[in-house]
């Protein structure tokens, strides 16, 4: 199979990063969706389908659309390299936060300290972090 699948979802991609850079999350998120439907099927058995599913939930979660971002990002879990990127579970664990599944929550806020240690939350709001020291003896 070419490659050139690849590089058209690159560009995709970039312009949505743009928009999103922009806080235009809407309109990066009409371009991630764009770039995710040009992956061939099975669309989760590429390594790009992982980073373009956080890019949506990304939108979504900036979007306070936490439903939609919880799904993305569980997708995300389920494709190469998903599983244990921090991000991907710091994002998660927060969309689960905010819809009120603190169990969940709680694993997945643990398994984003453990992968990216404490800088990951350096720029996410104070109430995940101390959400997580209410379960683990951290700094």
């Amino acid at each position: 199979m070419n490659n050139d699948w690849k590089t058209s979802i690159g560009l995709i991609c970039e312009q949505g990063n743009v928009l999103f850079d922009q806080n235009d999350f809407h309109g990066a998120l009409v371009q991630y969706i764009k770039a995710i439907q040009a992956v061939p099927q099975p669309a989760e058995a590429w390594e790009e389908t992982t980073w373009i599913l956080s890019a949506i939930g990304d939108s979504y979660y900036q979007m306070q659309n936490y439903e939609r971002a919880r799904e993305a990002f569980t997708d995300a879990i389920t494709c190469p390299g998903g599983l244990g990127n921090p991000f991907i579970h710091l994002r998660l664990r927060e969309a689960q936060l905010e819809l009120g599944n603190e169990s969940r929550a709680k694993d997945e806020l643990a398994r984003a300290y453990m992968g990216g240690g404490p800088e990951i939350f350096d720029s996410e709001p104070v109430k995940y972090i101390e959400f997580l020291r209410r379960y683990m003896n951290i700094p």
